[in-house]
């Protein structure tokens, strides 16, 4: 709700209150930007939705387009993040569930459809707008595909405030978020002009993807799906076979964080993306 109402209050932005709802509430679109023509020659061609939900977002297993009159195409989740250290931060990512167990939503051993083009906006975004708001206090991080919802049939990512109650509330982080947000609708809407950074699917690594976010964030690489160290023995062929077709984009190659990944899960890990027609390459080859 701090991130929806800093888009709202915003005097540069312009949201006009639609007629139709979705889930109950009304749906903004924005009009136009104050002071940035170059984003509103944009706005001309597409549509920037604000949505609202009771649902908790990790649950949210019917978007109810049939109820309204929207249909769109890529999905961005403004949510908060828990952890037990309670470090501020900032952090984006897909979904899925990696195995049996689906206690936070979503379906077991599935994964959710997402973009790693839209994935690689989000985490460049938030370290612009921490650069120019100064708030280097919060760490900034991609975290491997974990939780609901899984079963929708548009293209998501979450961006995520974390990680306490204390940051939830203040005003200025959820501006952050917010002007995040918005420029990655702008830059993954300008990406479609350009030529596009190789797409890979990440594997190996802990939680919170170190060598990973690296990549995505110093070279011209974007990735997907991230699935840690700890479910390797998890994966299988349908498992992979989820990461190549969820991924909007054509995927290029598959992405080993080498050093990250013990030689067990090397050996049950490899024969298996062998079986596809992709590179197999190691984040130090970038």
């Amino acid at each position: 709700m701090n991130i929806r109402d800093n888009f709202l209050k915003d005097n540069l932005l312009n949201f006009k209150e639609l007629e139709s709802t979705w889930h109950n509430y009304p749906i903004f679109e924005l009009t136009n930007i104050k002071a940035k023509a170059d984003f509103n020659q944009y706005l001309s061609k597409n549509n920037i939705l604000l949505g609202l939900t009771d649902v908790p977002l990790i649950y949210l297993n019917d978007l109810r387009l049939n109820e309204s009159k929207i249909n769109p195409d890529l999905l961005i989740f403004a949510s908060r993040h828990k952890s037990e250290t309670m470090r501020p931060a900032f952090l984006t990512h897909s979904t899925g569930n990696w195995t049996q167990k689906a206690d936070y939503g979503g379906n077991p051993r599935k994964l959710s459809k997402t973009s790693a083009i839209l994935l690689k906006c989000a985490l460049l975004n938030l370290r612009a707008q921490i650069s120019i708001k100064k708030l280097e206090d919060f760490s900034l991080d991609i975290e491997v595909s974990h939780h609901g919802p899984t079963s929708l049939d548009k293209p998501l990512i979450f961006v995520e405030l974390g990680s306490s109650e204390q940051e939830w509330k203040i005003e200025e982080v959820g501006q952050l978020v917010a002007h995040a947000i918005l420029y990655t609708c702008f830059d993954y809407i300008k990406s479609q002009e350009k030529e596009p950074p190789t797409i890979g699917i990440g594997f190996g690594g802990t939680h919170y993807a170190p060598q990973f976010k690296k990549l995505i964030d110093s070279k011209n690489v974007a990735l997907s799906f991230i699935c840690p160290k700890y479910f390797i023995q998890n994966l299988n062929r349908n498992m992979i076979e989820q990461m190549l077709k969820n991924t909007l984009e054509i995927v290029d190659c598959f992405i080993i964080d080498w050093k990250g990944t013990n030689s067990a899960d090397k050996k049950h890990m490899l024969p298996l993306l062998e079986e596809f027609n992709l590179p197999i390459k190691k984040t130090k080859e970038f």
